[in-house]
């Protein structure tokens, strides 16, 4: 009997090829895995796509409320952007479905788990370290980036074989989908002066084609959790996915970015995120009024660290397990609502409340009520001011410095 392989499998082009030949060249009994992240298939064709293929097994995951419950809402409570632009979405899934393969790989007493990404990409990195950790005694396998193959000729690999695959040489888009969002690249994408073509978008619409009103959201919060929209209580699921509907249905979440990988080149992304965007924009306006000056600041910070280390694939690290447990603590106020305008491809919070808020309108007012005392001012400014006062009666500074 041949070895085994866990195969994590997307019924695209490259998995597809895959499973032939990892036959061929290993002599390997392959068991296709598809992880359901929110990718919205029919997984039964997905399926017998597979086992057409040449895999012994093909098995479905549904993944869905793990995915968001122990990887996307701690992102989010992170308030986890990548460079400013990239909510992770791709990135949050792959220690997931890493985790995923581990667990069938040590079910079916395989010896080996392989995967379909490139030689230039992100999500190597990121599924074999997460491997690395959970299971250092698993080989890992990377089919892509060792048959060394354009993408045509995979495409007439998979034809060869009768492999049906969803890409086209006239359709060259590399696309992944979830829940948190979608990325594109490749084709006309892979020109950054380009603009990217409508057909690259099924999550938004052509904001020239949205609703010619705006509309309202109210998305509600306990300690850092979406849980509400307009007050309705919802699943972590659902929210989501009706964000997604609701914001992409405006032309929200488009994003084009120019992106710093970590294997060290740039490359241009394309991504739609309406319900990451949305959310991420949300929370952070419910911390403005819930945290400190110096909570918002530190945690800015602990945002690029976070969004770095998910970016790099060290979410099995002792790091991430720190910065949770700091996060975690950061979120125990922040809880409320905020209300978003959605109107033409943008969105704009236009209300925050909290029973925990920090604002103080008897504070911020120039009206009537003000409270503030105005007595302790020049006090105030005379210690605040002091270490400058000092200095420059000792180190008279000039208004112009002279070169």
């Amino acid at each position: 009997m041949p070895d085994k392989v866990v195969l994590a499998y997307s019924g695209g082009l490259d998995t597809s090829v895959a499973i032939r030949w990892l036959q061929e060249k290993y002599n390997l009994e392959v068991i296709a895995v598809t992880v359901d992240v929110g990718n919205e298939r029919d997984f039964s064709l997905v399926q017998q796509k597979a086992c057409n293929a040449g895999a012994t097994k093909a098995l479905v995951q549904d993944a869905k409320k793990a995915f968001v419950d122990h990887f996307i809402f701690p992102a989010l409570k992170a308030d986890a952007l990548y460079e400013g632009h990239y909510p992770l979405a791709t990135a949050l899934s792959r220690p997931l479905i890493a985790q995923i393969l581990v667990d069938v790989a040590r079910a079916e007493k395989a010896t080996a788990v392989a995967h379909g990404c490139t030689g230039k990409g992100n999500d190597q990195v990121r599924i074999e370290v997460s491997v690395n950790a959970l299971a250092p005694d698993l080989k890992v396998i990377a089919p892509a980036r060792e048959w060394d193959m354009t993408r045509e000729e995979s495409i007439s690999y998979a034809q060869r074989f009768n492999i049906p695959v969803p890409t086209t040489v006239d359709s060259p888009y590399s696309i992944d989908e979830n829940l948190w969002g979608r990325s594109i690249e490749c084709g006309v994408l892979e020109d950054p002066w380009v603009e990217p073509p409508e057909d690259v978008f099924t999550l938004t619409k052509s904001p020239a084609k949205t609703p010619d009103k705006p509309s309202y959201v109210e998305i509600g919060f306990e300690q850092g959790v979406p849980v509400t929209i307009d007050g309705k209580k919802m699943d972590g699921v659902s929210l989501i996915q009706r964000l997604s509907k609701l914001a992409g249905g405006h032309g929200v979440g488009r994003v084009d970015h120019l992106e710093n990988r970590l294997v060290g080149i740039k490359s241009r992304e394309i991504y739609e995120a309406p319900a990451a965007t949305v959310l991420l924009q949300t929370h952070q306006a419910l911390e403005a009024i819930t945290l400190s000056k110096e909570q918002l600041r530190f945690k800015q910070k602990v945002a690029t660290e976070y969004a770095d280390l998910i970016y790099n694939g060290l979410w099995f690290s002792s790091l991430h397990r720190d910065l949770a447990a700091y996060v975690k603590s950061s979120q125990r106020y922040v809880s409320g609502a905020v209300r978003l305008k959605l109107f033409k491809g943008s969105s704009a919070v236009v209300g925050r409340k909290s029973p925990f808020s920090l604002y103080r309108h008897s504070l911020a007012t120039y009206d009537k009520g003000d409270e503030f005392d105005r007595k302790a001012a020049p006090g105030f400014i005379q210690i605040w001011g002091l270490p400058v006062r000092t200095q420059a009666e000792i180190q008279p500074t000039k208004l112009v410095e002279e070169d």
